[in-house]
């Protein structure tokens, strides 16, 4: 799914975060769950989200690591899965809002590493 597509404001769907926790508290999209890469648990995932039928979005830095968290998700049942088309780097890029831990718009964005943070060209770039 693209950026522009998950912005329209007829897009109904919950959005999951597969970026570690450090970089979720720099910044994530609006109303987006964190469920983590490295210690993603399909179980807890399933118990948030009950209607396998729901719209959900999936997205991390670039797309690679909500790829295989939307895959898992897939083989578990779940039907109506999108993978956000480069990540919150693509979401910053567009002019997107992003907000911190306290809900708050903000211009930081993890930028995961600085051999990735090359594809995120708006914001300021936070490498913690």
């Amino acid at each position: 799914m693209s950026v522009e597509e998950l912005a329209m404001p007829k897009t109904k769907a919950i959005i999951l975060d597969a970026r570690e926790y450090e970089e979720y508290q720099v910044s994530h999209l609006k109303n987006a769950v964190f469920v983590g890469f490295n210690d993603f648990n399909l179980e807890n995932t399933s118990k948030q989200i009950e209607n396998k039928q729901q719209n959900i979005v999936v997205y991390c830095s670039l797309g690679i690591r909500s790829e295989n968290i939307a895959e898992k998700l897939s083989k578990a049942g779940y039907t109506n899965i999108y993978n956000l088309y480069g990540g919150i780097f693509e979401w910053k890029n567009k002019g997107f809002d992003v907000y911190d831990t306290n809900e708050t718009k903000t211009e930081k964005v993890h930028a995961f590493s600085p051999e990735w943070s090359k594809w995120l060209t708006s914001g300021k770039k936070v490498f913690k």
